[in-house]
Formats: C-alpha cells, sequence, structure tokens
C-alpha cells in the first residue's frame, strides 16, 4: 500500500528497520545484494564503512506539471536526483526528504512510501576513496508553485520535462529511478 507523507510526519514516525525498508523492494535486482551488505557491515550507516553506505535519494516531481527536478552535482559534475548519507538514520524516507529539502530549498515535500527503486553504485569523489552507495529511492512530490534555491552542492537546478531527459546522457540507474517513478505517478492518475 503507497501512502504519502510529508517531513514532519517522519519525524514522529517509529524509525524504519532497514530490512523492511529493502525487504519492501522486492523486486529489484538490487535486492539480495543490499540484504548481504546490511548483515555483512553493521556500520552500513555510517560513512566510515568505507567499502560503502545507505543513502537515500528523491525523484522530485512538481505536483501541477509533473517535471522532475535534478541538480548538477558539484563534486561528481553530472545531472543527479537529490539525495544523501544516512549518517546513522535508520529511516531512509526521512533522509530522502531531509536532503530534498536541504539541496534544493523547497519546503512541503510530500514523499511516497515504499520506495520506488533500489540501486548500488560507485562513487569517487575528489578527496574520497572510491567506494559504493546503496540508495534506497523515493518518490517526492514538490507545491506547484516550487522553485528550487539550492546550495554548494550543486551548481545548477532544473525542472526537465519528462521528454528531456531520455537526450541527457543520465546514468542507466537513473533512468531506471524516472520510469519507477512515472509508472507510480500514472496509477494516481
Amino acid at each position: 500500500m503507497t501512502q504519502l507523507f510529508k517531513l514532519e510526519d517522519l519525524e514522529n514516525m517509529t524509525p524504519d528497520v532497514v530490512n523492511e525498508t529493502i525487504t519492501s523492494c522486492i523486486n529489484s535486482e538490487f535486492h539480495n545484494e543490499f540484504l548481504d551488505f546490511i548483515e555483512s557491515f553493521p556500520d552500513h550507516l555510517h560513512r566510515t564503512c568505507e567499502v560503502g553506505h545507505l543513502t537515500g535519494s528523491s525523484l522530485m516531481v512538481r505536483e501541477n506539471d509533473h517535471k522532475v527536478l535534478l541538480m548538477f552535482h558539484t563534486k561528481l559534475q553530472r545531472w543527479l536526483q537529490p539525495g544523501g548519507h544516512a549518517d546513522g538514520d535508520p529511516n531512509l524516507a526521512r533522509v530522502a526528504l531531509r536532503e530534498a529539502e536541504e539541496e534544493t530549498g523547497i519546503n512541503d515535500l510530500k514523499i511516497y512510501l515504499p520506495p520506488i527503486d533500489l540501486d548500488i553504485h560507485v562513487v569517487n569523489p575528489p578527496g574520497e576513496k572510491e567506494h559504493k552507495h546503496f540508495d534506497v529511492r523515493y518518490l517526492v512530490l514538490a507545491p506547484s508553485d516550487s522553485e528550487p534555491v539550492g546550495n554548494h552542492e550543486s551548481q545548477d537546478l532544473q525542472w526537465f520535462d519528462k521528454s528531456e531527459l531520455s537526450s541527457m546522457g543520465l546514468d542507466p540507474g537513473l533512468m531506471r529511478m524516472l520510469a519507477a517513478g512515472s509508472e507510480m505517478l500514472s496509477n494516481f492518475s
């Protein structure tokens, strides 16, 4: 069952158990690899886990026109969805929504539970060892009149029509997340 929440709703919820969150994405090709990772590395919620760590991210869609918000990431130099590190928080929906608000400056976001996608990707930020992000991805609705502000983590933030995304050279994981989000939105229309 899909439900819609605001950040303040998530603050008062009992934190998600990471296993339950991952299990809700049983159809993901990364499901078993996620479960193996969190079982093998008890510090999976912390950046100190050098092999990799859990992250939460958001496919942000504006309510009125269903445009998708992407940010041109300063460190990684590519278009990405808002998101970030769990930093010890086991409620990955809260992580995704908090990061979306911080990175875009947009308030009053609403997040759908359960997650729409799981992804594992290698990152190699400047000054850090190469490692994996085990990313739990959510569909997030932005208010119709929202315009992003951004912060130091991005060089640009833009709303894109779905038709523009296929020609942008986005990574396959982001394209898969866009397809999953579009499918979920079509179920609500």
